[in-house]
This record gives C-alpha cells, structure tokens and sequence, in this order.
C-alpha cells in the first residue's frame, strides 16, 4: 500500500460526512471518489444521466466553488458579468451539443440540486464553456458591434508539453508529457482525476475540473490506446455561432476515437474556432504520434512514426498563422511561448533516445529562460511563474507579476497507458509552493482575487491507474 493511501485513512471520516447524504440514490450505484497527492480521484459509471448524477452529487461542493471562481473573475477580466455566460451558453452553446453531453450536463444539474444547491443547468453550461466564450465568443461579437474588447478577453493559453516515440524515446514507444498553465485561483482547482465507464464508448481516464464535461486541458488516454494532450494556440481568433462547442468535440473524442485519423475528424467536425489548439496525439497500439493544429480555417494534422512533437502555444503552420492566430509573431523570441518553444526544442533534443516519464517529469519542471540565458522561474520558462515575472506577457495582456503559471504536471507511456494510468502532480511542476498572504502584501493591485485565490501546494508525484479504489475510497453502492 501506498504512504499516500495510508495517510488518507486519517482523512476518511470527513469524506464519508460529504458524501453521506446522498449514498442510497441508485443513480449513484458503483460512483466513488477519494483525495491523493492533492488531487480528488472521482469514478463515474453509466448512461450519461448517471455519470452526469454521479458528478454533480460527488462534488457538488467543489462545483459550487469553482462556479464561484469565474462569477468573481470575468467581471475583473473581460467586464462580463456570469449572467452574460449563463445567457451565451443557453442560446450560443446549448442548441448545438450533443444530444448525450445534454443529458450528462442536466445530471450534473440534477446531482447539484439532491446535494442542495442552487446551480442549475445553465450555470453548469456556462462552466463548460467559459473558455470558448470569453476568449473567442466575446471578442467576435465585441467586434460585430464595434464594440471596444477588453485586453484580457483573448485567447488563452500558457501550457508546455512534448509527444516521442521511436528512436527519440527510451524505449521505442511513446512518452507524453503536459503542464497545465492558467490563473492560479482556476489551476488550484484544476485538480480532479475523472476515471469515467460510459454506457457508451470507451472506458477513458484523465485530469479536470469539478463540473465539467471534458478535461479542458486535455490531458488523458482511453481503453484504444489514444494518449492527448494540447497546448493552446496564440491569438486565435474567430468563433462560428453555429459550431459545435468545443468541450463537446473534446469530450467526444476522448470517448468515441479508436485512431489519430478518428480524433482529429471528430475535433474538425462542427469546428466552431472556440478553443483552438494544437493537439498532440499518441496511439499506443501503433506507435504512431501526431499533431493536430485546430484553427477554425486551417486544420493541418502531421504525423510519424519516429521523433518528436513539442508544444507551447506555438502556432507553426505558415497559412494557420495567417488567418488563424493574426498577430502572433513566431519570430519574436521575447515571448513566453516563443521562448518555451526554443527551450522545449533543446530539451529534447538534448535528451533525444533517452527519454521516459523521468525525464518527462524534468521537461515540465524545467526554469530556463532563453530569452535572458539563464535559470529563471518565470513566464519563459516551460514551469511558468508568472507571479515572479516584473515584466508582464503581451500577447496575453497579462500585467507583471500575474499570480498564475503552471499549476498541474502529467506524464505517461505506452506501458502506462495500457493499464489507463498516467503520473500527476498538483501544483507547480517542479515543486515550489505559492502562499497568498506574501504575494498580496507584495502585490495588491490583485486584491480583488483574495476570496478565491487559495495557496497552492505542490503535492507529490502521484500515480492513477483506472478503476483504482484504495481502502480509503469513498463508496457509494
């Protein structure tokens, strides 16, 4: 047995007491969840009802926080109160999804309501869209009514990851590494492990956030053998109203793609523009790896058999960077996802035939800024600090010393990958905490955060495995 399963039998008492309320609903037959390494490992069963029942009900708490978290954000960010999410996703998203990812998100909704909350269906859209919506939604209808658009209303970004296999690898098969980069009130949060067995699909394992649907930064593996990741791509910009949300598409392949070729045509279809990224995708049965940069004109995917993909909000494509991402300047080596991308080159290519999860691990820790030359834990480096940074990251409109960065790290292999499991750690990377109190006292302009911004912790390197259910799981039968 693991220390960290033995130290979570202190921890058991309190859980039981959360989830206790709702334990003899047969919505919640086989649905469990349980806290390791500062992650929560949460295990949903059955039709899109259920599991949506199971995720609502389990972290019905967690879910009203994190909802919390943007209800206070966007106001300060892109000068969009929540109902203005609330309305987008009802008459912007809701009409286009999936019929199965409605069910699953009105059982969330309805989980929330048997704990007791006062969410509803739209909040819980709103949740899963929020991405989409104030960094590609906003900014289209902001411009179709000349209206001025907020800095911060762009696209995201700030994430670090590679794709090997073949010769660039230990062992001939495939390594894939990702850090998830975002607000530090949002990251902190981004901390749930979702082991889901849908009634249809496939059995799939990845990280997230508490209510939504998909992973969001999109990092897990499903029972084919897929192993994805992404980073996001630099100032994209365009949203087509009568597209398919992109949580939706996301969530689809996770659970339907037996193949490459099968992922990208289910991120390509519908295509809305709203969260664009560049998708690295492994297939354990083949070896084979490739890379999907999803732009809502240009959607090259490339793929091999031997070598390498790094990614860092780096949009390479020539015509994609033209239509796509206008603005972005791949040339500049000032910026962070410039400086990340020279950087993650060198990494890997000074590791080439050696890598594995270790050095996976070590990628995404890693502080070297090669703009200054130098160790520098900051907005250059792959293990993002932003709040260390006095010079603020423009293509984002982040100011100086912006309290976010990487806030989790995920590794995994082919091995790994059989047994639908991958090694994460919570917080940053590299393993250095971040503690509110100082950082505010030092830097009150972000003030405004102080009732969501929690400290951040590194936990340990910690690995899942699905179907996982240590002594200390909460159970629900």
């Amino acid at each position: 047995m693991r220390l960290a399963a033995l130290l979570l039998l202190a921890a058991v008492p309190i859980a039981i007491h959360a989830a206790s309320p709702a334990s003899s609903d047969p919505r919640l037959q086989g649905a469990y969840k349980f806290n390791e390494g500062g992650w929560t490992y949460v295990h949903l069963q059955g039709t899109p009802e259920q599991v949506g029942f199971q995720h609502g009900s389990l972290l019905a708490r967690e879910i009203e926080d994190n909802v919390n978290v943007y209800k206070v954000e966007m106001p300060n960010t892109v000068q969009r109160d929540w109902s203005f999410f609330r309305d987008s996703a009802k008459n912007v998203l809701w009409p286009h999804l999936d019929p199965e990812y409605r069910q699953e998100l009105q059982g969330i909704a309805a989980g929330l309501h048997a704990q007791g909350s006062a969410l509803d269906l739209w909040d819980i859209v709103a949740l899963n869209g929020n991405l989409e919506l104030r960094g590609y939604y906003l900014p289209a209808l902001n411009a179709q009514h000349k209206r001025p658009n907020p800095p911060l209303a762009v696209a995201p970004g700030k994430c670090s990851a590679f794709i090997a296999t073949g010769s660039a690898t230990k062992d001939g098969k495939i390594v894939i590494a990702h850090n998830n980069w975002s607000s530090y009130a949002e990251g902190e949060r981004w901390t749930v492990v979702f082991d889901i067995v849908p009634a249809s699909g496939q059995h799939f394992i990845m990280d997230g956030l508490p209510g939504v649907i998909t992973s969001q930064d999109d990092f897990g593996v499903n029972a084919s053998g897929l192993m994805i990741a992404e980073t996001t791509l630099p100032k994209a910009a365009g949203f087509d109203v009568n597209g398919v949300a992109e949580f939706d598409r996301s969530r689809k392949a996770m659970q339907y793609a037996t193949s490459i070729d099968e992922y990208a045509a289910i991120m390509r279809k519908g295509n809305n523009g709203g969260y664009a990224n560049s998708w690295l995708i492994g297939d354990r049965k083949t070896g084979e790896i490739g890379y999907l940069e999803l732009g809502l004109r240009h959607t090259p995917l490339t793929r091999k058999k031997d070598g390498y993909f790094v990614s860092s909000n780096f949009a390479a494509n020539p015509d994609l960077v033209r239509d796509d991402t206008p603005g972005f300047d791949p040339a500049d080596p000032e910026p962070s996802m410039n400086a990340r991308h020279i950087r993650a080159e060198q990494f890997v290519q000074e590791h080439y035939g050696k890598l594995d999860t270790a050095l996976a691990e070590a990628y995404l820790s890693d502080h070297f800024d090669t703009y200054e030359h130098k160790t520098d834990a900051g907005k250059r480096s792959l293990c993002g600090h932003e709040d260390t940074s006095p010079i603020g990251e423009k293509v984002w409109a982040d100011p100086p010393f912006n309290p976010g960065g990487a806030v989790t790290g995920k590794v995994m292999d082919s091995e790994m990958a059989a047994k639908l499991s991958f090694t994460g750690r919570a917080g940053h990377p590299c393993g250095e905490d971040f503690k509110v109190a100082p950082f505010l006292a030092v830097h009150p302009e972000f003030s405004w955060q102080k009732s969501i911004l929690h400290d951040m912790i590194a936990g340990p390197w910690t690995t899942f495995t699905a179907d996982e259910r240590p002594p200390a799981a909460i159970a629900i039968n």
